[in-house]
């Protein structure tokens, strides 16, 4: 059997780069800057910068940065906000970390994004924020949406925690909303080497009180204006992704040319294949096809040394933990069978087009037998 292809290359990525992290996490340790510091506060000017907004407050994980901006928008005890049943948890941790509830809309065949046309009716008088996710990379139809949220007085919250350098009509995202939010676990586009996360705002009470509730609700030294949290990103994080974002351009054009790869190589098979809309550049954070017998190629694929993954396998609304919810098997169709069917295949920016060309062969010997 050839070598096998792993469904994600994290040591191709951190050879290339190994020298430069070395330095860069040697000069913390020589300054003994491991809880924030210098080099967070370097990433988050520069971070900020690259997406466009006027504030980045590092996090020591993406669902810490959500749960603050739950906090920062007032969101609480019994209030409702609008999100998606078709993405990781964290989305909707956030939301019951303030005791509010998450409150499900289908997403959108051809996208798995949050649809535009089943919000309005989910908005009650409780309804508190909409938190849409730019799911697997593809951006979420924000026009819409932020129109929505306009028309209801709402704030708007990207979860872009799958969507560092993806665009929308042109604009990177995570500058539409009131609040974005990103992650930094590993196995993000820009990953650390460890936890993390950011909030970027335009707002500078926000930014503020963010900086506050991270670090104990402490904006001076053992003062406390409310109780906070020991969010606090680590200083080698801040190092770590400072190198790694010099990168994140070329790493995303490289997984968009295995992306463009992948749809002419597939175009032939009954697989359902991702659909990057007009409006969209997506960062292809996943690449993402749907088939019926998924459970059978995904054994097919693995059994050949292919790797791939599930995201996500059981939509929110059917998960044991929100079975408080009242939700039932059939409410949100479009996630469910998409939940049913999806397959996520290997997408690093280091995959070579021969590699890319042995999961094709592959996945149709799995439809030719």
């Amino acid at each position: 059997m050839a070598d096998p292809i792993p469904y994600l290359d994290l040591p191709a990525q951190l050879r290339a780069l190994r020298a430069e992290i070395d330095a860069a996490i040697a000069r913390t340790i020589d300054k003994c800057s491991f809880c924030l510091g210098p080099d967070v506060a370097q990433f988050e000017n520069d971070f900020a910068k690259y997406i466009g907004a006027k504030h980045c407050v590092g996090f020591n994980s993406g669902t810490s940065a959500l749960h603050i901006a739950m906090l920062l928008l007032g969101v609480g005890r019994d209030d409702e906000v609008i999100t998606t049943p078709l993405t990781f948890v964290a989305t909707s941790w956030a939301i019951s970390y303030v005791g509010a509830r998450p409150v499900y809309v289908d997403v959108e065949d051809a996208t798995f994004n949050l649809d535009p046309a089943l919000i309005e009716r989910a908005i009650t008088p409780r309804t508190k924020a909409i938190m849409p996710v730019h799911l697997y990379g593809h951006p979420f139809d924000l026009d819409p949406i932020r129109e929505i949220a306009r028309r209801h007085h709402l704030p708007l919250v990207e979860d872009a925690a799958q969507a560092h350098a993806a665009r929308y009509k042109g604009k990177t995202v995570g500058t539409f909303g009131e609040i974005s939010c990103f992650s930094f676990y590993p196995g993000k586009n820009l990953g650390a080497c460890g936890e993390g996360g950011a909030l970027l705002t335009d707002n500078d009470a926000f930014a503020a009180r963010a900086r506050s509730l991270r670090e104990h609700g402490s904006s001076v030294r053992y003062y406390h204006d409310e109780v906070g949290f020991n969010y606090r990103m680590e200083g080698f994080q801040g190092a770590v992704l400072g190198v790694k974002l010099k990168h994140l351009d070329a790493w995303t054009a490289g997984r968009r040319r295995v992306a463009a790869l992948y749809n002419e190589l597939l175009a032939d098979t009954p697989l359902q294949l991702p659909l990057e809309a007009p409006y969209a550049e997506s960062a292809y954070h996943l690449y993402v096809v749907r088939h019926p017998r998924r459970d059978e190629l995904k054994k097919h694929l693995e059994a050949n040394g292919v790797g791939c993954a599930l995201h996500y396998p059981l939509p929110l609304h059917l998960q044991k933990c929100y079975a408080s919810l009242g939700y039932k098997a059939g409410d949100f169709p479009v996630a469910e069978k998409a939940a049913r069917e999806c397959l996520s295949l290997p997408i690093y920016p280091e995959l070579t087009d021969k590699q890319v060309q042995r999961v094709v062969d592959v996945i149709k010997d799995f439809f030719r037998h």
